[in-house]
């Protein structure tokens, strides 16, 4: 393996090494072995190049090139010009791509799973690093640089995961770079005569630096291990960072999105939780995971608040009066191995909860959020709550709200349009209270405002979102519930909205099984004495609360009477079914809630068939842009006696490409009567070529040869003279298949 060849498949590793610190941030490692496949392919065109050889740009440029071309099949093969050729549709559709993997990124909690955007992402990322480390330490031989992009990809994993494995991640990328540099090394001592065997002294500064490339390694791994933690101060860890001890610690909201629709529109409803619970009526008791209370007019989602450590029993509920009823309810939960959100879905309000692992208290929205990376896979745990049941005179009874509850969660932004307020006051017209309003606007919602239930409804974000979705009267729970919640702010009734679970279904065993599709989302209007209240505006989803529907007699709305009753005897939890990915949940870092399914884009053969099909590419490409190559190089460098021998060599080889092979035995003059006559090359043509004959007649035996004029025009008018006269295949033989690639191959024998 000679030098170049050796420091190619360094940068190859070195890259892979480094996109490795990755693969904690997604779910399977498939798209790293995808990524280092498609590598060696875009390693190897750069090779091909710079053995033809072509130009270090231009080398650069082919493997981009091929870089777009593999992309392309491997992920919007269908919308491209013979499934390789990127077209319009296909530049579209990475914009999508793309465009989904953000949007992704800011949904999932890690691990995310492997969507096409999320791949396209990582692949396309892993490449472009490889690019430009192929480019600084192979073809301009400064392998010292080519840290900087590897150290920018390392960095992005690192600086997102915090586990166990850390170490093993920084080994892969510093192992990689320090080979890199040590192929460089040895590429450079070999520019010097032979590299000695092992055996010899002068392989001592090889083995020097690679023992002091492992004492460096093994100190950056120890060293670590065994100084003090600093806590505290401006150095200490905030939020999920943190070290899960003591009252410090905030969780931020960048940005977070409660996407359900995917999962309500999946085929199969894949179970996520399962539980038991000690309650009669389990249609009531929703599993809530996160409250969204900041309203920008544009979207909902947490606001940054304080999180402590989860106390043996949680805080009181703000605003639950004693005289409210409420029933303590006993719940014992077993999340799937596939279900992995970061924040844990409790009964609402929850009073004490027993969990293992390293959770994180936020008294607000009484959530619990996983710390250091702690999701609810796999996870049992058992939580005691509180069940309030108002009635609906308590509720219009209550009095005004704490000016906290109305100045934080009655804001809206100025930019809301105002029909949405305006449309508020119409239907809430008539009612004598808070209470009274907030059952006008769940029943305008639910029942007669005549709006239909839609999952393939986008669910937008922009300042016109909710009045679009108040004229078009179609969507699903997010539309519901953030618009009732917006509509009740501006009757200053303190709102926000929820996220979590309805209560699922029944079992035979006695559980209540929860599933993919019962996503939901509702909203929570705060009254004093009751606290945050559950209601229910979307029609033909979830239970619409007792203290908001008007019962008859008869008792209808008590429940499906056929449906079984769980059993409530102590009893062994059955663990959830495996079917199915589960939904993946929201990154925890932007506080967002996601139950998305994933899927992933490229398998093995695809992928094997694209990196194929793109190299057969860039073979059949190659003759022709090394030929480009070569021209350039020709007319374009050297003192003036080298530019009129390359000029030369140009004109010979050009009129060789078109089917007049060269004569070494003739003169230049004698060789140009010859091309002129077998090319049928008319009068400027042919006195160009005359012209680049007496030049190259001066260089070789004046004794003061006479500065060449333009030369290189002349050949470009000699060769388009040749093009001209020639028949059409003649013509895409001189471009595709030249005859002078012959001296190509007697080239790279010679090198071989």
């Amino acid at each position: 393996m000679n030098g170049a060849t050796r420091l190619a498949v360094c940068a190859v590793l070195a890259t892979a090494g480094a996109a490795s610190a990755l693969v904690p941030l997604v779910d399977g490692a498939s798209w790293l072995a995808d990524a280092v496949l498609l590598l060696a392919v875009q390693s190897a065109v750069g090779a091909l190049a710079r053995r033809v050889p072509l130009p270090r740009t231009a080398t650069v440029a082919l493997q981009a090139l091929a870089t777009l071309l593999l992309l392309t099949v491997v992920f919007v093969r269908d919308r491209a010009v013979a499934g390789l050729l990127p077209g319009p549709d296909a530049f579209r559709q990475f914009a999508e791509l793309l465009r989904q993997g953000g949007d992704d990124i800011g949904r999932y909690a890690i691990p995310a799973p492997a969507t096409p955007g999320i791949e396209l992402m990582l692949v396309g990322g892993v490449l472009v690093v490889g690019l430009a480390v192929d480019a600084l330490a192979v073809t301009f031989r400064h392998a010292a640089p080519a840290g900087m992009p590897l150290l920018a990809l390392y960095s992005v994993g690192a600086g997102l995961t915090r586990d166990a494995t850390d170490w093993l991640w920084f080994l892969a990328a510093a192992a990689g770079y320090l080979l890199l540099l040590l192929a460089e090394g040895r590429e450079r001592l070999t520019r010097w005569g032979r590299v000695f065997g092992e055996g010899s002294g002068a392989s001592a500064p090889a083995r020097t630096g690679r023992r002091i490339g492992v004492l460096a390694l093994g100190t950056a791994l120890a060293v670590p291990l065994v100084l003090p933690a600093i806590d505290g101060g401006l150095l200490s860890p905030r939020g999920r960072g943190g070290d899960g001890h003591g009252e410090g610690g905030t969780i931020s909201a960048v940005n977070p999105v409660v996407s359900l629709r995917d999962s309500l529109n999946q085929p199969e409803n894949r179970e996520v939780l399962r539980y038991r619970t000690s309650l009669e009526a389990p249609r009531d008791q929703y599993l809530r995971i996160v409250a969204l209370d900041h309203f920008d007019g544009r979207t909902w989602r947490p606001s940054e608040r304080q999180i402590t450590d989860v106390p043996e029993r949680l805080p009181a509920p703000a605003g639950l009066s004693p005289e409210v009823r409420t029933l303590r309810v006993t719940t014992s939960v077993a999340a799937s191995d596939t279900y992995a959100q970061t924040y844990l879905p409790l009964p609402f309000p929850a009073d004490s909860v027993r969990a293992d692992g390293r959770w994180r208290y936020e008294p607000e929205g009484r959530s619990l959020i996983g710390d250091h990376g702690q999701t609810t896979r796999g996870l049992r745990y058992q939580v005691t709550s509180l069940l309030p049941q108002p009635t609906a005179e308590q509720l219009a009874r209550a009095p005004e709200p704490p000016e906290r509850m109305r100045g934080e969660y009655t804001q809206v932004p100025a930019t809301l349009p105002e029909v949405v307020a305006r449309r508020a006051r119409e239907v809430t017209a008539g009612a004598g209270n808070a209470y009274e309003r907030a059952v006008k606007l769940q029943d305008w919602f639910a029942v007669s405002g005549g709006f239909q239930y839609d999952t393939g409804v986008r669910s937008g974000d922009g300042d016109d979102a909710i009045a679009s979705f108040l004229e078009a009267k179609r969507g699903f729970c997010v539309h519901f519930s953030f618009s009732m919640a917006a509509m009740a702010r501006t009757l200053g009734i303190p709102a926000r909205v929820a996220v979590g679970f309805t209560a699922g279904s029944p079992q035979g065993d006695g559980t209540m099984s929860v599933g993919s599709k019962d996503a939901h989302a509702w909203p929570e209007l705060y009254f004093e004495g009751a606290g945050w209240t559950r209601f229910e505006p979307t029609p033909s989803r979830g239970a619409p609360p007792e203290y908001t529907v008007t019962r008859d007699p008869a008792g209808a709305g008590a429940g499906d009477p056929g449906a079984p009753v769980p059993d409530r005897s102590p009893g062994t939890l059955p663990a959830p079914s495996r079917g199915g990915t589960g939904p993946t949940p929201g990154r925890a870092e932007a506080g967002s809630v996601s139950l998305d399914g994933s899927s992933s884009t490229a398998s093995a053969p695809v992928v094997w068939a694209a990196a194929a099909g793109a190299l057969l590419l860039v073979l059949f490409l190659a003759v022709p842009v090394w030929r480009v190559g070569i021209r350039a190089r020709r007319l374009g460098e050297g003192s003036p006696e080298e530019r009129t021998l390359a000029a030369w060599r140009e004109l010979t080889d050009s009129a060789w490409d078109y089917g007049i092979a060269p004569d070494r035995s003739r003169t230049p003059r004698g060789s140009v009567e010859r091309i002129v006559s077998a090319g049928a090359l008319d009068a400027a043509a042919a006195a160009a070529a005359g012209r680049v004959a007496t030049a190259v007649e001066g260089a070789l035996y004046a004794p003061r040869p006479v500065p060449p004029g333009d030369l290189a025009g002349d050949v470009a008018l000699v060769r388009a003279g040749l093009r001209t006269s020639a028949g059409r295949v003649a013509r895409v033989r001189a471009v595709l298949a030249p005859p002078s690639a012959r001296q190509l191959v007697a080239r790279l024998r010679r090198r071989g």
